[in-house]
């Protein structure tokens, strides 16, 4: 079951990206660079999640194209680390992301990301390695002014045993400029 839902969300993210480069590319030939680059904005995120004993924490820079006032999409590249005890991740990869605000001040996002994992578990003779890919789809929400958005999230597909967050709820800061 999971690997048929790893398997959609990659194909789901090629399209996504195929589909904006396309996009990209049409506003390049159409002589309105200008007016692409207008609704380009870039900035990020910082993530961090704190418990007994462990943290996470997440940076992602990204660009969004800004369609109205209300919908934008972007592309994000992500840098996640994970230590809890003797258990250390660390995570890397790439995603795709919606946000829109349906009133100035509230922002709904969500997010598709595809992570290669890291992970060290224990220590000494009883220390296990591996690296394995990990998805996450994101679902947030949060207070917003046009440039700063800071809320919380939840991981949809939060697997306890691979997952490189310490819980399904992650607090987030995003800021664009």
């Amino acid at each position: 079951m999971h690997k048929i839902i790893s398997d959609s969300l990659k194909k789901l993210s090629f399209s996504l990206l195929f589909l904006m480069a396309c996009s990209f590319c049409y506003s390049q030939n159409a002589n309105n660079r200008s007016d692409f680059w207008k609704h380009v904005r870039f900035g990020g995120s910082l993530g961090f999640g704190l418990t007994n004993g462990g943290f996470n924490g997440s940076l992602a820079p990204s660009a969004i194209y800004q369609f109205n006032n209300q919908f934008a999409l972007g592309t994000s590249l992500s840098v996640n680390y994970y230590k809890f005890d003797d258990s250390k991740f660390l995570a890397y990869g790439g995603s795709i992301l919606s946000l829109y605000n349906p009133i100035d001040f509230l922002q709904i996002s969500a997010e598709l990301e595809q992570l290669r994992v890291n992970r060290s578990l224990g220590t000494g003779s009883l220390k296990v390695e591996d690296n394995y890919w990990s998805p996450a789809l994101l679902l947030g929400l949060g207070y917003s002014n046009r440039n700063f958005t800071i809320g919380i999230r939840y991981d949809v597909l939060y697997d306890n045993q691979k997952s490189i967050y310490a819980n399904a709820w992650l607090p987030f800061v995003r800021v664009y400029f």
